[in-house]
């Protein structure tokens, strides 16, 4: 009798650390599921102090407080980004290592053809856009013309005798003249620069006539009277310069070309930690203190997230590589 009862009390303390390794693995599982539960490394392919990095940097504050883990930006410039996108690309689809990236994410594949180990649109899983930048079409005060329509009739009148500075062959600038240029037959002159700060300088200073610039880094010179805004490349008119017209209403038919600062995941990224992902940007967007900074910067506020960004991304890709196919751009 008392080795029966032995065996029970046995079989029991077996049955009771059983239930114990059940609910610490069944914890366990409850703690790899709870996101986040460390540092997020948010991956910039710029380097600090850029408009990409400041922008990235706020968000990444705001991530922080929301979901109670540090965002930690990690700065890896180099190769026109592509050494960001490509660590993400095969960082695993956790939630723990993203892409803040920009417009020339989708002029990666036109541009390196063949030449990275990643695609741009099937290695990630957009999520949202925080804030965009519209192209703006300056000239250099001294150049007689006053209007969009002036600057076309001139183009028109000497093809390929109007000059439109850009940051560099391949840069988001030199898409964007291209593709109002093919929009509207045009020949333009195009010069490009190494980086945009020489644009500016050789605009103001007379020696160039124009160029398609994002609105920051020229918004200080429209607004000093150095430069002339001749119109905004958006589909609504900036609130930073609410008398320049929108290409479409002063006569350049439906262009537009916003430069865009958002959020990339790994692909496969689980659903649940991407819409989650998804709340806090557009938190993030609807912040007055977010739309203050980003207003500073000469950029606009803007939640564009899921399937929507993944269109829009899609979009982008097919249309830069056409244009860098038929004009055949290769990047160095």
């Amino acid at each position: 009798m008392h080795q029966i009862f032995k065996k029970k009390a046995a079989s029991a303390r077996v049955h009771q650390a059983l239930i114990a390794i059940v609910c610490i693995a069944s914890g366990a599982a409850g703690a790899q599921t709870a996101y986040p539960h460390k540092p997020v490394r948010l991956v910039v392919g710029f380097a600090a102090g850029g408009p990409t990095d400041v922008v990235a940097r706020a968000f990444a504050d705001h991530a922080s407080r929301a979901l109670g883990q540090p965002f930690v930006v990690d700065n890896k410039p180099g190769a026109n980004t592509i050494l960001a996108a490509q660590a993400v690309a095969s960082a695993p689809a956790d939630g723990y290592t993203l892409l803040f990236g920009a417009t020339n994410h989708t002029m990666i594949p036109g541009l390196y053809a063949g030449r990275v180990k990643f695609d741009a649109v099937k290695s990630f899983k957009p999520l949202c856009t925080v804030a965009t930048s519209p192209t703006v079409l300056v000239v250099r005060q001294a150049l007689p013309v006053k209007s969009l329509a002036d600057y076309m009739a001139r183009a028109r009148k000497e093809p390929g005798r109007l000059s439109a500075g850009t940051a560099g062959v391949g840069s988001s600038g030199h898409f964007a003249t291209e593709m109002f240029a093919r929009a509207n037959s045009l020949q333009l002159n195009h010069v490009p620069y190494k980086g945009a700060a020489p644009v500016v300088t050789d605009l103001v200073g007379g020696q160039l006539d124009s160029s398609f610039a994002t609105l920051g880094s020229v918004l200080p010179q429209i607004k000093s009277g150095k430069l002339t805004a001749l119109a905004v490349a958006s589909p609504k008119r900036s609130s930073l310069l609410p008398d320049v017209a929108t290409f479409a209403e002063a006569g350049g038919g439906n262009y537009s070309a916003d430069a865009w600062y958002g959020l990339l995941a790994p692909a496969g990224l689980d659903d649940a930690i991407a819409q989650q992902l998804e709340r806090v940007a557009r938190d993030f967007v609807q912040s007055p203190a977010t739309a203050d900074k980003l207003r500073g910067l000469g950029l606009g506020a803007d939640a564009t997230c899921g399937a929507a960004f993944a269109s829009q991304v899609g979009r982008e890709v097919a249309t830069y590589t056409q244009i860098a196919r038929d004009l055949d751009l290769k990047a160095d």
